[in-house]
């Protein structure tokens, strides 16, 4: 499928995609249909195993959603591209496979819900965080105020949400919004070097994984520890399992197939 808007590469398991509308990457109904589509094909491909997802340029990550297209929408309108949008970032937040944002600059309303459904988030010394959506007489639409809660802690996320003013780098790590800062020139390779990582871990135990974390977010805990159970028993049936034990006893790098 040819991409409008998103540019990827695949390198040593590593699909690396770029949201590319310069200068500031904003998300229309067409870059939420492509992320969707894109993210489906990268899921399916075995010869992935981490997605990186970043903006071109250096001014923007995702500068939010296009204004310009919502304001000239009515109700039914919005909503639709709002379960466009949501879509999107589902298939994102339940890929298989783990999900790193890169933000290369700023990251605003939709880009921070964008960064949000990732697994982890690396950013620069240069980005800044904000949602703004109460400045323009609404609010986040595509999961920002339930999201950035379980992430910040609720107190911390009213403060964002309410104020929607920018936050930057430093205030972002201390929050716990990003999981690293690291210089604008050290971005990609920071982050690649964590999805290589990634990437060689065995396939299903990192499915299984990551569907105990995210899955067990949402329920009691009790309810967490059964999908964890079988999330574990899942992982201990496959042949990867066999290997990765019979390496440790060997005392060997193990060699992960994906089964």
């Amino acid at each position: 499928m040819n991409y409008e808007f998103l540019q990827y590469e695949i390198d040593n398991r590593v699909a690396v995609v770029y949201i590319h509308r310069p200068p500031l990457n904003p998300l229309n109904t067409t870059v939420f249909r492509e992320l969707s589509a894109l993210i489906d094909e990268l899921d399916a491909n075995s010869q992935v195993g981490a997605i990186l997802i970043t903006g071109t340029g250096e001014k923007a990550f995702v500068a939010g959603a296009d204004i310009r297209e919502m304001m000239d929408l009515d109700l039914a309108g919005m909503m639709e591209m709002n379960k466009i949008s949501r879509a999107a970032f589902s298939k994102i937040e339940s890929a298989s496979k783990p999900v790193i944002a890169a933000v290369n600059g700023l990251a605003l309303g939709g880009g921070c819900e964008l960064a949000l459904v990732c697994d982890l988030r690396i950013c620069s010394e240069n980005a800044k965080f904000a949602f703004p959506e109460i400045n323009l007489g609404i609010i986040p639409g595509g999961g920002g105020t339930q999201r950035l809660q379980r992430i910040v802690g609720q107190g911390v996320a009213k403060e964002l949400l309410y104020f929607g003013e920018m936050i930057d780098a430093e205030r972002a790590l201390a929050i716990h919004l990003v999981n690293k800062v690291v210089p604008p020139d050290e971005l990609l390779p920071t982050a690649k070097e964590w999805a290589e990582k990634l990437a060689q871990k065995p396939a299903i135990a990192m499915r299984m994984l990551k569907e105990a974390v995210n899955t067990g977010a949402n329920v009691d805990l009790q309810s967490g520890l059964i999908i964890e159970t079988a999330c574990f028993g899942n992982a201990f049936a496959t042949e990867d399992r066999k290997e990765g034990m019979r390496a440790f006893a060997e005392k060997r790098k193990p060699v992960f197939a994906g089964k």
